[in-house]
């Protein structure tokens, strides 16, 4: 692995590599830090305050339906939040996603808030994702 000029990491060889890109946002009085490794075909998005890995979902396109397949790999089944964020990524960006999405006890706005944040940086870096 080697270290890029804005602290990225990306292994040696381009086919089968992963790169690493971290951001950070203040909402709602709390600062919210985002994390994602590019994959080959899709990535895994991490989103949250406190380094815990709580959760996480998996979404991806489906050739009979329009809607993306999402499936719960390990948290609360109660909690949609990590399906529901990974599906819509899916269908954004028609790859396979990953999800942790880590604000336990998160309100509405700040939901939509992280989800703003989100679709604005793969508008700004969409080679990052």
């Amino acid at each position: 692995m080697s270290t890029t000029e804005n602290g990225e990491c990306a292994s040696g060889s381009a086919e089968g590599s992963i790169s690493v890109h971290n951001f950070s946002e203040k909402l709602m009085e709390q600062v919210v830090h985002f994390h994602v490794m590019k994959l080959d075909g899709g990535f895994f998005l991490w989103v949250g305050t406190a380094p815990v890995l709580s959760n996480l979902a998996v979404s991806m396109s489906s050739k009979f339906d329009s809607t993306p397949l999402s499936s719960l790999v390990m948290g609360d089944p109660a909690d949609p939040s990590s399906s529901t964020l990974a599906q819509r990524l899916t269908k954004r960006t028609k790859k396979q996603v990953f999800v942790s999405f880590n604000l336990p006890g998160c309100p509405a706005q700040l939901s939509l808030l992280v989800e703003e944040r989100i679709k604005k940086e793969l508008e700004l870096h969409p080679e990052k994702f």
